[in-house]
């Protein structure tokens, strides 16, 4: 899917309009265009729509689906409360992505920008004078400067960093706001910039950090419908809607309505989509999918099941151990946790052997390292092997394989590892209890929400304790579980990490030093690791599609190598089950699966809807 380029430039330009071509990076002068793609394509700038879309599906209905856990603010770009779901759908963004493709934006409140190849220090987004809020007052360079000035003092830590190259924002007039950097080096932050939501300055001004759940002012294609307080939260589309006709648009919010449908667990969500309380639920539990649709919806044929494939990386879970403990300081430590985790057993009997187990932070994808390190890759690693860890460093150059079980349930082969490793790391027994070089009894407390993971955590638990850890499986509500994350205050966690196919300066939230004790970052593990900082900032650099594959792949090699989770499972393709009510084009998106361009049947829905009732 992927093309490599062969600009001089990081950035692939195509000009205006039917002129468009593809431009030489050697033109030292500004250019303007309606597409950015970081080391990635940009094909689809001339099309009338994109090709997972369906310009002439039929709107009306709704779209229901399921939410966990409670809610009390509206806005999740601030640094308290707990949004609702669903929040994205009330705002435009400057570009918007393509679902095809690595990292393309094509224009929504932007139509276009300027910048010029040869310094990427700063860029220039024209707004499109079209653009209204819901009030109907016009988007102007202000609401674009106090969205990023707020989101910069007062949002979230990992979005602070996330947006730290930015060094200025300047209004050009109504219609063009430029972004300046610290440097050209980031070229990825010219497109990261129209990613994200813009809100009214007005509302900005006044509501900003309050915790309500009235939402800042939008332009987006859907307004805020009826929210019950914990329960559900519905968005109703905004007929006026000022940009229904933009390319990226044409075929997409199809839907009258989308409900978010809260639930406190996944047994009773389950139960709640049989009887059509929502009507569409991407299912994540193994064994609903192999056994559970039997009902009697499934067998009158009102139920479709579809497997939807992706190119997207499988998004990384596993069970992060908190590097600010001193309990995992020493490698051998977690690499004796990660062979506690019998992945053979719990697939053949909690999953029907439904899942793979993640070799890769990136897995699935052609981002994941595999087999022995290339030449160059051992170009990359050779300068910063010296400085690693020795087990860290051997299992660099090494084919990664996470430990296999003979799936019976005893795991005594990997058990007697890990108990080994625990003793050259200076553990020691007495009275058959585990302790700490330091004389410390070995205590680890597993934290989680809700009781969806309890099932595949516990057994690991029981397993720890074979190992003579005093281990805990502590089930918290949703707001203090968030608290506790926010200030990194647990042992350890399950924690997901989902990955595009075009990784760059995110990465130093996940894993970079400066990060790690940040509240409120996403550095949950707490890594500071220099040979890893230097990895990502080469990755931020890269300047073809052929680079940012070798980045990413030496970065994958250097995180599975320092031990700093147990991987869990996953699948590299989703799994959806729905009322057969709604629809999608044939060809879906290669990278998601593309929920905002589907829509409803309005003859099935009604089926179904009698169905119901009976």
């Amino acid at each position: 899917m992927i093309k490599n380029t062969m600009l001089k430039a990081v950035l692939l330009v195509a000009t205006l309009g039917a002129m468009a071509s593809w431009m030489p990076a050697s033109i030292a002068a500004p250019i303007t265009t309606t597409a950015l793609g970081h080391n990635s394509t940009t094909e689809y700038i001339d099309v009338p729509f994109m090709p997972y879309a369906n310009p002439k599906a039929p709107t009306g209905g709704t779209l229901s689906l399921e939410a966990r856990g409670t809610f009390n603010a509206a806005n999740k770009w601030m640094t308290t409360g707990v949004a609702m779901v669903g929040t994205d759908y009330l705002y435009d963004t400057l570009m918007t992505g393509s679902l095809n493709e690595a990292f393309t934006m094509y224009p929504q409140l932007a139509t276009k920008v300027t910048y010029d190849p040869d310094d990427t220090s700063w860029i220039i987004y024209h707004i499109n004078p079209a653009a209204r809020f819901w009030d109907g007052t016009p988007v102007t360079s202000s609401d674009v400067k106090a969205t990023y000035d707020a989101l910069l003092n007062k949002g979230p830590m990992y979005i602070r960093s996330y947006l730290g190259d930015i060094k200025n924002i300047e209004i050009i007039n109504k219609q063009q706001v430029k972004f300046i950097f610290n440097s050209d080096d980031n070229k990825e932050i010219l497109l990261t910039v129209g990613q994200f939501p813009i809100f009214a300055k007005s509302s900005i001004d006044t509501d900003f950090e309050k915790i309500t759940l009235t939402p800042l002012t939008g332009s987006g294609p859907y307004k805020l419908g009826r929210v019950d307080a914990g329960r559900s939260v519905s968005y109703v589309r905004d007929p006026n809607y000022w940009g229904r006709d933009l390319m990226v648009n044409r075929g997409r919010y199809n839907f009258d309505m989308i409900k978010f449908v809260y639930y406190q667990s996944d047994e009773i969500a389950f139960e709640g989509f049989k009887s059509g309380q929502y009507r569409f639920r991407p299912e994540n539990k193994a064994s609903n999918w192999a056994t559970g649709y039997n009902f009697p919806a499934v067998k009158a044929g009102m139920i479709n099941k579809e497997t939807i494939s992706s190119e997207n990386p499988v998004p990384m879970q596993g069970l992060v151990m908190s590097m600010r403990r001193p309990i995992f300081q020493d490698i051998r430590v977690r690499q004796a946790l990660s062979k506690a985790y019998d992945f053979e057993w719990m697939n053949k009997t909690l999953f029907h052997g439904q899942y793979e187990r993640l070799q890769s932070f990136f897995h699935g994808s052609e981002l994941a390292a595999t087999g022995m390190p290339s030449a160059e890759e051992m170009r990359v690693l050779t300068p910063l092997i010296p400085k690693l860890e020795p087990l860290q460093r051997q299992a660099v150059l090494m084919e990664w394989q996470l430990p296999t079980s003979d799936g019976s349930g005893f795991n005594r082969k990997e058990l007697l590892e890990a108990r080994q490793l625990l003793l050259d790391a200076g553990f020691y027994y007495n009275d058959m209890k585990l302790y700490q070089p330091n004389g410390q009894l070995a205590q680890i407390e597993v934290l989680m929400m809700g009781d969806t993971m309890g099932r595949v955590l516990l057994p690991y638990i029981r397993n720890l304790k074979r190992l003579g850890f005093d281990a805990t499986l502590r089930q918290v509500d949703g707001p203090q579980y968030y608290e506790r994350v926010r200030r990194f205050d647990y042992d350890m966690i399950v924690d997901k990490f989902a990955q595009s196919l075009s990784p760059g300066a995110e990465q130093v939230g996940f894993w970079g030093s400066s990060a790690a004790d940040q509240a409120g970052n996403r550095n949950t593990i707490g890594i500071k690791n220099p040979e890893i900082d230097a990895v990502i900032e080469q990755l931020g650099n890269a300047k073809t599609r052929d680079d940012t594959i070798l980045y990413t792949q030496v970065l994958d090699r250097l995180l599975r190598a320092g031990h700093y989770l147990v991987p869990l499972y996953g699948k590299s393709a989703t799994n959806v089950a729905y009322w057969d009510q709604y629809r999608h084009t044939e060809k879906l998106p290669s990278n998601a699966i593309g929920i905002d361009y589907w829509w409803t049947d309005k003859e099935a829905e009604a089926r179904v809807n009698q169905y119901l009732k009976q």
